[in-house]
């Protein structure tokens, strides 16, 4: 581990705690409540009536099936297209053969006949002046009556350009062509299509044609869709090996369009080789960051690097930017083979790619084909896009992780854009270098399967209504109530998509396949239970931790895991492409002695372990993704050593307070031995996750981790208990979003997904969401989230980073991160990690646990000024107007927060100066400031002032942030150590010597905000309120979300200014001291 992190310890093992029930009596925790408490919210008391109607109204009118009703995949395609060709060289690259070619292929792999044909136009005048100048089109109209002779010259007045007599009106089919699938995906008459045209159209410019292109079909088809359909967002993905310089050049200062090329770019060497194809050029104007150029500087690049950028670049930014049709400039000129791209890009590459961008818009995807030379490549690719665009399952690829170049390529991009997106913060600081610490690396090469037998996705469905049989005889209103699976199931027939399911008959599981995660004690003690009587069985319950059972709990476990087992021997035997298991009781609570948590068997564990029985493939590779809102204690401590299985889990934790209350569910629980790596924790504390949240951990941690694994299975431990109105989960993630978690698990394994019913006990939600995850299966696209995304809470970044921190060591993908330079440079920007009120149809967040808890930050190496460079961030104030019209934004010194006006130029350093906070007096006539301190602290708007003071000179106060002259955490503040306080030590994580902090509690030290926020990881880890910053010498508290100012912290600031200034605090405060009361620790 580089930049002073310990290393990993993959003997660190599990402590299990034992299941059986202490002395604890009725007090028993589950999901942070009393049980007695959950038991009287079943009831739905009448204090929460309300708020339940609303969420039982708003999703009665949700209709999963809005855009999946619209079906079709468009296919444009016409002889014509092969009357554009080189007179003067038949064997150009850029020939015929590239289309018939690609519907040749089309029709061998039986695609032909499941797409909608779709008629060809010409694109009209109008039409092509939204991009090209009226001298230009005039121009290319008359090539079709120009000599050969004069055709030649035209042509070598461009680069690389060839026309003949038929040129122009291919090009304006291929320009039309575009436009229909247009207007068919945005009216709904299709869901997506793909043009089959040429000559490509990507280098095209306004007034000049290039690089085999003469007209920009892509680039008209996004003006077209802007002006005829009124689509306010366009996001064009250019995959073309070249850089598509005409599309960046027609949007770069427009916002309204999003454009992203991954090309070959090699330090400008490869073909166009202009500068502005490198990363660094964001866009002009209000568009910067709306241009996102990612450069590969290596040939050969791989799967794995397209796949990491689109999952870690691409797909973050696009969801923040919630595009209303995608467009992408497909050229297959990076497959392998390519003689002109030199990449190793597979089709079964193209076909996950295509996949991934069906997430958004609703699916409104359309494919123009642009370059790609190697006949063969191109056909078998434009194919598998085909075959994605029809609901196809995606294929199994080989495991690789993106290489080192790739990893660079991503970090650069990402750092460009890093102040113009929200959604980028999970990209931190220097994390691990060299080889990966895992034992095994799972490197061999993955049995390509053939394309499945169908087209589109079959989706398996398991249902048995005796599993309600299984039900608490002493309380009817316990939350795991039988009415679960039936209301889920009811919701399903209620949208048709019962009928779209291929049913699968759940069976009884054996007592062999049982012992395979459980002990035979366990299995005798669960199967005795058929025949105890009522007392005995409420006695045994009581034995363990939130658990109930009757007569009929043990054949309902049977029921869940046999079911789990029969539609596992499905997915494998490929005669369903995935499969929907509603089952209870849950499972993945279950220990392999015992009972837990409402579970009796491990479902998800026994499906793991049944399908590396059966599968015919000997080192079948599992991954468990568990949602469940409680994390799977028991699903963790069966595969802790098991490198063959990756387990990741997503629960909220609150630092082990919630249930199951331990700490094997922090993010330091690697794994051990050979499973060192292999056990992935992203541990939520605090804050109210929702659909932010979860994708951003997707986006950053479980996709890349899980694309590196390559799993041959996927098992979704599916518990929906952290959806919106849970009564024990208090999250709120939606049925949309559970819905766009399902799509992403669906690039993996081939598409062999079982998502398992484990908790959720909001009847409305729960229905709502395994529907959405089910139709998603079925093929249809994720629906519109329910708002465009806010940026994640920033308690969810500073965990995902935690996890990022702990696992990086073992996988490659992990290792994209942007310098603490670019970081550190960004302190005066606006906070990036609080939900933001602003934007229509957004609901203002009042909730105190969405507002940010961070220390102030200062700018990097802001550690020696003086009060004249401090008071030049404040000259001019006008103190006595609290307008901000004046203001033109915020620099932070040290970690206040100060103003810079448009015309000032410089920004004001934090000084090596005391600034002690004093007693809330105004300046002049009282009259406060009102400062955006958002850039100091993450804090919100406040009118505060702090008194400014420099090396014990006492000159007249300037009040710039008012600290609370009491808060009640103060408690937590304890003497500082007899040795005193080091200010000039460094971060204990990482090393840094840049705006550190120590905790009042421990005097711990730790990082601040914008370097690698450690002492944000710090205070959520251990729950300690008070920091004092070693670059002013003032003290946040976090659970205040304010600066502090008390007699209290005297001593503390005391040693720090001692061993700051070689002398102590100046005499005032040591009067102010005295007139107070003595401290409780002294």
């Amino acid at each position: 581990m580089q930049s002073g992190s310990d290393s990993p310890d993959p003997g660190l093992k599990s402590v299990r705690r034992s299941p059986q029930r202490s002395n604890r009596g009725n007090d028993e925790r589950k999901g942070g409540y009393l049980l007695k408490e959950v038991k009287r919210k079943g009831r739905m008391e009448r204090s929460r009536e309300e708020e339940e109607e609303q969420l039982i109204n708003r999703l009665q009118t949700l209709d999963v099936s809005s855009r999946s009703k619209v079906t079709g995949t468009g296919l444009v395609y016409s002889e014509i297209f092969t009357h554009h060709k080189n007179l003067r060289d038949p064997s150009h690259p850029e020939s015929p053969d590239r289309v018939t070619s690609i519907m040749q292929e089309l029709d061998r792999q039986d695609l032909l006949s499941h797409c909608t044909t779709v008629q060809i136009r010409k694109a009209v005048e109008e039409e092509l002046l939204m991009c090209h100048t009226k001298q230009y089109v005039d121009l290319m109209k008359s090539t079709q009556t120009m000599t050969e002779s004069e055709l030649q010259t035209l042509s070598e007045r461009y680069d690389s350009v060839f026309i003949n007599p038929n040129s122009y009106e291919v090009c304006v089919s291929a320009v039309g062509s575009v436009l229909q699938l247009v207007d068919m995906v945005i009216k709904s008459a299709l869901r997506n299509g793909f043009a089959v045209i040429r000559p490509p159209g990507h280098h095209a410019q306004a007034n000049e044609a290039n690089g085999f292109c003469v007209f920009n079909n892509v680039a008209i088809a996004a003006r077209y869709a802007q002006s005829r359909h009124a689509v306010r967002r366009v996001l064009i993905v250019d995959w073309d090996v070249h850089h598509g310089q005409g599309i960046q050049y027609q949007f770069q200062d427009d916002p309204s369009v999003l454009y992203f090329s991954v090309h070959r770019y090699e330090q400008g060497s490869f073909w166009p080789h202009l500068s502005e194809s490198d990363c660094q050029f964001v866009g002009c104007g209000q568009a910067q960051g709306k241009n996102i150029n990612l450069p590969w500087n290596k040939t050969e690049m791989t799967d794995a690097d397209y796949i990491a950028a689109f999952q870690q670049l691409l797909l973050p930014v696009a969801y923040e930017f919630h595009p209303q049709l995608v467009l992408v400039s497909a050229g297959f000129d990076a497959a392998v083979g390519d003689q002109k791209g030199e990449m190793c890009v597979s089709p079964q590459c193209f076909h996950i790619l295509t996949h991934m961008l069906m997430s958004l818009a609703e699916g409104r995807l359309i494919l123009v084909l642009e370059g790609g030379y190697n006949l063969q490549s191109t056909a078998e690719s434009a194919a598998a896009c085909v075959r994605a665009l029809l609901g196809g399952a995606c294929p199994l690829t080989s495991p690789t992780a993106p290489s080192d170049s790739a990893l660079q390529s991503i970090s650069q991009t990402a750092s460009a854009l890093y102040p113009h997106w929200a959604s980028l913060p999970t990209l931190g600081g220097p994390l691990a270098e060299g080889r990966v610490l895992r034992e095994t690396t799972n490197q061999h090469i993955t049995k390509q399967m053939d394309p499945a037998p169908f087209v589109a996705t079959v989706t398996g469905l398991v249902y048995d209504e005796r599993m309600m049989e299984h039900q608490n005889m002493w309380d009817r209103n316990h939350p795991e109530q039988p009415q679960r699976i039936f209301k889920i199931f009811s919701k399903h027939q209620q949208l048709g998509l019962v009928d779209r399911c291929q049913r699968i008959q759940a069976r009884l599981a054996t007592e062999e396949e049982l012992s395979r995660c459980h002990s035979v004690q366990h299995i005798e003690q669960m199967k005795a239970t058929a025949v105890m009587k009522p007392r005995d069985l409420h006695k045994l319950g009581q034995e363990f931790n939130s658990v109930f059972i009757n007569n009929h709990s043990f054949q309902s476990a049977l029921l869940a895991a046999g079911g789990c087992f029969a539609a596992v021997e499905r997915v494998l035997a490929r005669q369903v492409s995935n499969a929907v298991v509603i089952v209870r009781p849950p499972g993945h609570h279950a220990e392999r002695d015992s009972p837990c948590g409402f579970c009796l068997f491990n479902t998800a564990a026994l499906a793991a372990r049944h399908a590396q029985k059966v599968s015919h493939d000997a080192a079948l590779r599992v991954l468990i993704l568990d949602w469940d809102v409680h994390h799977g204690n028991g699903t963790q401590h069966m595969f802790e050593d098991d490198d063959s299985v990756l387990y990741v889990s997503l629960h909220r934790y609150d630092n082990g307070m919630f249930f199951p209350s331990s700490t094997d569910a922090a993010p330091d629980r690697v794994g051990v031995s050979r499973g060192a790596g292999f056990n992935v924790n992203v541990a939520w504390s605090g804050g109210q996750m929702g659909d932010s949240e979860y994708l951003a951990a997707f986006h950053r941690v479980i996709m890349p981790i899980a694309t590196e694994f390559n799993p041959g299975l996927v098992l979704v431990s599916a518990g929906f208990d952290a959806a919106r109105g849970d009564p024990l989960g208090g999250y709120r993630l939606t049925p949309e979003g559970y819905a766009h978690l399902t799509h992403q698990l669906m690039s993996l394994a081939g598409g062999r997904v079982l998502v398992i019913l484990e908790g959720g006990y909001n009847l409305s939600s729960i229905s709502e969401s395994m529907a959405m995850c089910t139709s998603v299966l079925l093929g249809d696209p994720p629906p519109s989230l329910v708002t465009p995304l806010p940026p994640p809470h920033y308690r969810a970044v500073a965990t995902i980073n935690e996890v990022i921190r702990h696992h990086a060591p073992y996988w490659l993908s992990l290792r994209i991160h942007i310098p603490q330079s670019v970081r550190s440079s960004l302190t005066a920007l606006k906070q990036r990690g609080t939900r933001s009120s602003k934007g229509k149809g957004r609901k203002s967040e009042t909730s105190s646990t969405n507002k940010p808890l961070l220390p102030p930050a200062g700018p990097e190496g802001s550690t020696v000024s003086s009060l004249e460079l401090l008071t030049q961030g404040l000259a001019g104030l006008d103190l006595n107007h609290s307008s901000a019209n004046s203001i033109a934004a915020t620099t932070t010194v040290g970690g206040v927060a100060c103003l810079s006006r448009e015309e000032g130029g410089e920004q004001s350093q934090s000084a090596e100066s005391t600034v002690l906070p004093s007693q809330t007096v105004a300046p002049g006539d009282g009259a406060g400031v009102e400062l955006e301190t958002d850039g100091a602290h993450g804090g919100s708007r406040s009118e505060t002032c702090l008194e400014l003071m420099c090396g014990g000179q006492k000159e007249a106060p300037v009040y710039v942030v008012d600290p609370l002259s009491w808060c009640p955490h103060l408690d937590a503040v304890k003497p500082p150590p007899a040795s005193g306080i080091d200010v000039f030590q460094s971060c204990q994580d990482c090393g840094s010597g840049a705006e550190n902090w120590t905790c009042l509690t421990c005097y711990q030290v730790f990082c601040g905000r914008y370097v690698n926020e450690h002492m944000v990881t710090h205070g959520v880890v251990s729950e300690h309120p008070m920091v004092l910053s070693f670059c002013d010498l003032s003290v946040w508290c976090y659970l205040c979300e304010a600066y502090v100012h008390h007699q209290i912290l005297f001593r503390a600031k005391n040693a720090a200014h001692s061993a700051k200034f070689g002398e102590e605090v100046p005499p005032w405060s040591r009067e102010e001291e005295e007139e107070e009361k003595v401290p409780p620790w002294s």
